[in-house]
């Protein structure tokens, strides 16, 4: 099935502004409670300026651009501006630490990055890298809580751009102001490269179960295909308001939510801050009627005192993704009044490739049947295709380039590792299947944990630890939350001699890791225990009695 052809991102964004220009298209809310309605043709116009001004900062088809924003109108019109002339968004996560974006922007060769001033970090981005800095005026928000702290933003002088054609790129040091800049480009395309569905649009980054991310290929046709994917699976039709508080830089975002909505004409509500307290306040005062969910959210809400208008609103399916306890599932429908659609998928497959069908049966806690577009098997260690509730590792085929990502950048053989060349994507996921097709997920076979929504890999951490002098070895892993889902636990063995301490460990990791990644707890141990194999017994460090120090609850 190919619902996509030779389309591309350009071509829907031209239709969607011919056919729907005068919709709302985004409603964005930001930490400080103020909200901006803009219609498909107010970003579309936004769109091609912004396209126009990196065609004059001398961006070429298929170069790649880092974009590191929080979640805001000018991070998805930087995404649709580049795609439309050819060019490759890299996001960033707004809570990277320098030495992540460093690392991330020199593979992939980009020469300019668009931040802002609450996320961009003090160290910069490395030697040779452009910087238009956005949100600087109106627009502008407080920092986050961060692990670095943002440089001190001279006044820019920005260079002037001409308002025909691509130009030769500035050369002032200052950082150039992207509105000004972008608001003296023409509102319509001034160079339309040619494209098809299988350039390159995006690179997602994603830590996966290893300690240098993979970035996940996107094309044209992929970013189609999740569109219309999701707006079959969520019913949408352009009546709708699908909210979300997913980070731009996530596929959550992206494919789940973005591309449906311009598929479906509909609209989107970005809120960029999930808060417990105040989420089903905001999703009843934007008239939602779709809203993405995962478990940390579902699990705050339910902490949250009762209120009399919890059901009074107009959702109709809330799209998430793995199950939580039966109980925890029953109390929620019941008490907001709809209900949970559940699915599994990755990254490289793109979407809840499995799904509950929009309409019609659903059998919680399965994840759902095969979608539109795809296939999906339980493979045995021994390479059989399982039997009916015999566990194995979920598998799903697709093609390449269009239902399932195009590879890993830069990487083929761990492409190769996970791809085969019919089309089959290894998960490492496991999972059953039942004599219906009905699919349950059971476990990740790779480590990485789960904290309130963020991927985060231990490899990743353990490698951060054991650059500190004072520690011989490091093991990381999750411990249950019963808000966040897991928090990071770090268990370290000091060098000879020395004797760390837990805090400034942590401070360690947090000059070099987001936020999210830095170890809750930080455990000084004489040595890590092991299995007949050598391999770290992580079951028993687990269950081991640690001086845990206090994970503040988020969103409260």
């Amino acid at each position: 099935m190919d619902i996509v052809a030779s389309r591309t991102v350009r071509d829907l964004w031209d239709e969607r502004v011919r056919t729907h220009g005068d919709r709302v298209f985004l409603v964005e809310e930001d930490s400080a409670d103020r909200v901006r309605t803009l219609t498909y043709a107010q970003v579309g116009a936004r769109v091609a300026q912004a396209a126009n001004l990196f065609r004059a900062l001398g961006v070429r088809p298929g170069e790649a651009v880092a974009v590191h924003l929080g979640n805001g109108a000018d991070q998805v019109e930087c995404l649709f501006g580049l795609a439309a002339i050819g060019a490759v968004t890299v996001p960033l996560h707004p809570r990277s630490s320098a030495t992540e974006c460093r690392e991330l922007i020199a593979r992939v060769g980009a020469r300019l990055v668009v931040t802002e001033p609450a996320v961009r970090p003090a160290e910069g981005y490395g030697p040779d890298v452009r910087v238009l800095l956005a949100r600087t005026g109106d627009d502008a928000r407080p920092a986050p809580a961060a692990t670095t702290t943002p440089a001190p933003v001279p006044t820019p002088v920005p260079t002037p751009v001409p308002t025909t054609g691509p130009t030769v790129r500035p050369t002032t040091d200052a950082p150039l102001d992207y509105v000004r800049a972008r608001d003296a480009q023409p509102t319509t395309l001034l160079d339309r490269v040619p494209l098809t569905g299988d350039d390159l649009a995006c690179l997602v980054f994603t830590s996966g179960s290893t300690a240098r991310p993979k970035g996940v290929e996107l094309t044209h046709a992929n970013l189609l295909h999740s569109g219309s994917y999701v707006a079959w699976q969520a019913s949408l039709t352009s009546d709708d308001r699908l909210a979300t508080t997913m980070p731009a830089c996530h596929v959550n975002f992206l494919l789940n939510a973005l591309l449906p909505v311009l598929v479906a004409g509909a609209a989107l509500v970005s809120i960029e801050r999930y808060s417990a307290s105040r989420f089903w306040g905001q999703v009843r005062r934007h008239d939602a009627t779709v809203v993405q969910a995962i478990a940390m959210i579902v699990r705050t809400l339910l902490l949250q005192p009762p209120a009399a208008d919890d059901r009074d609103h107009r959702v109709r399916e809330i799209l998430y993704y793995l199950p939580i306890p039966d109980r925890q599932k029953v109390e929620f429908e019941r008490r907001f009044g709809t209900r949970l659609l559940n699915s599994y998928g990755t990254s490289e497959t793109l979407v809840g490739v499995l799904t509950d069908p929009p309409v019609g049966e659903r059998r919680w806690p399965s994840v759902g049947r095969v979608g539109p577009g795809y296939q999906a098997r339980i493979v045995t260690d021994d390479g059989r295709e399982a039997a009916p509730g015999q566990p194995g590792e979920i598998q799903v085929r697709g093609v390449p380039g269009r239902t399932l990502m195009r590879g890993y950048a830069g990487d083929p053989a761990a492409t190769a590792a996970v791809l085969d060349a019919d089309g089959w994507f290894r998960t490492g996921d496991i999972g059953t299947v039942d004599e219906d097709g009905w699919y349950f997920f059971q476990d990740r076979r790779s480590a990485y944990i789960k904290r309130a929504g963020e991927n985060v890999s231990p490899a990743e951490v353990e490698s951060v630890l054991q650059q500190h002098p004072d520690v011989a070895e490091a093991c990381v892993l999750g411990v249950p939350d019963p808000v966040l889902d897991e928090v990071v636990a770090a268990f370290v063995v000091p060098s000879p001699g020395a004797d760390p301490t837990p805090e400034v460990l942590r401070r360690f990791c947090a000059t070099r890791l987001a936020a999210f990644k830095v170890p809750s707890t930080v455990e000084v141990v004489p040595r890590l225990p092991r299995t007949r194999t050598y391999k770290v017994a992580v079951g028993d460090l687990a269950t081991q009695p640690s001086g845990r120090v206090a994970v503040p609850e988020i969103g409260r």
